[in-house]
């Protein structure tokens, strides 16, 4: 890449409208300029966007930490505007007890309790969806399914009530904004965000948790002595914080996917199992976590250039889910891929500890409407939701065309 090249590049707002809607041509040129680049935009912020690179500093915790903050903030120098993360803002040994608490809560044995429960309340859904509609219903897909389905099932598990629950998609929607630089999005939401986080703050404490959900079980662990009783609530917070966006979001990109590739929904009615390879291969496609921060903790050669200590490191994830270093037709939604080895959830011991139950809340959702929509066309064209973090859709008119009829 020429020197006017790589200036150009490096001079990008990498948070601007313009990227923030389609980041793949400016994705595309950061990984032409190298496994590293200064982005000059902010200060002391490099940017990372081939697979190979930004993988291996995702696993390497030790010199590209998570406890100085995974926004552009460094928490080193700057108070948060909340209490931190345990799991996403924290590394070893903070960060231990509160995974290990969580793993097993989310993990794909303690799930198989709630499928049953997700199958038949999807299928509810949508039979709801479409009762009295004709061949063809036209619908926005966002607030119909990507968003209703996961904000009904999910709070149910964690064990919160249903009054409120229209407070967890703009705290969402700020949080993931935050961490970002101080622009017009965290603005647009900075007037309403102690209304929501005050309400989301409330949910965590233990009489206002079902008895039967994941929020007692992180109660229960505290009692046994796991974790800490002080720990407790912020634990339960970081279900609400980052369980409920990502898995609309990555929703909204599997949706996408159905509508703009027929085949592909063809493929998966004939066999709903490919639902789960539908679900990941969305994820990658569409990547709706498009970035996180890391902080270096030494300086770290990279290249040719030096990450001095204390810099922030901005890994574009959706930009290593599209490298053709790494994959074949990066750009192309393909059911025969192979998308396991992703980073749309992260990567080591910072992976997204509720990827499983995203996962089973697509897999349900998709095998309801597989056994009742023969096609999904796009109706208009989808309307793209701005944030920092966040690869999101605010509209997505579709077509329903019903099975049978």
């Amino acid at each position: 890449m020429t020197t006017t090249a790589l200036t150009a590049v490096a001079a990008v707002d990498p948070f601007s409208p313009e990227v923030l809607s389609d980041p793949l041509p400016f994705q595309a040129a950061l990984r032409d300029a190298g496994p590293v680049v200064r982005l000059t935009r902010y200060d002391d912020l490099y940017g990372m966007g081939r697979y190979a690179d930004a993988h291996a500093a995702l696993v390497d915790w030790q010199r590209f930490c998570s406890s100085a903050g995974v926004g552009l903030s460094n928490f080193r120098r700057e108070a948060p505007w909340r209490p931190p993360s345990l799991l996403l803002e924290a590394d070893p040994p903070h960060h231990d007890a509160p995974r290990r608490v969580l793993a097993p809560i989310l993990g794909p044995r303690a799930l198989r309790r709630l499928r049953e429960r997700w199958f038949a309340v999807a299928e509810e859904h949508v039979d709801t969806l479409l009762a009295g509609a004709g061949p063809v219903l036209e619908v926005d897909a966002m607030p119909a399914l990507a968003e209703a389905f996961p904000l009904r099932v999910f709070p149910d598990a964690v064990g919160i009530p249903r009054e409120g629950r229209e407070h967890l998609l703009p705290y969402g929607d700020h949080l993931f904004n935050a961490f970002g630089p101080p622009n017009d999005l965290v603005a647009k939401g900075a007037p309403h965000v102690a209304e929501h986080a005050g309400w989301v703050n409330a949910q965590c404490a233990r009489e206002v948790l079902s008895d039967d959900g994941f929020g007692a079980a992180i109660w229960a662990a505290a009692d046994r002595g796991d974790i800490t009783h002080d720990q407790a609530p912020l634990v339960v917070r970081s279900l609400l914080s980052a369980g409920v966006d990502t898995t609309v979001h990555g929703l909204g990109a599997v949706l996408r996917a159905m509508a703009t590739h027929p085949g592909a929904w063809d493929r998966l009615r004939a066999d709903p199992r490919l639902s789960r390879v539908a679900f990941e291969e969305a994820i990658r496609w569409e990547s709706p976590v498009q970035t996180f921060f890391r902080t270096a903790e030494v300086d770290v050669a990279i290249g040719d250039t030096v990450v001095p200590e204390g810099a922030k490191i901005l890994m574009f994830l959706g930009s290593a889910n599209h490298d053709p270093r790494h994959w074949d037709d990066p750009d192309a939604f393909d059911l025969d891929r192979d998308p396991s080895g992703h980073v749309g959830f992260g990567m080591g011991l910072h992976q997204c500890v509720g990827q499983h139950v995203a996962r089973l809340e697509a897999e349900a959702l998709l095998t309801a409407l597989a056994a009742r929509v023969a096609r999904i066309e796009v109706a208009a064209e989808p309307t793209r939701h701005l944030n920092n973090t966040m690869h999101a859709f605010a509209t997505q008119p579709m077509r329903l065309h019903l099975a049978g009829l």
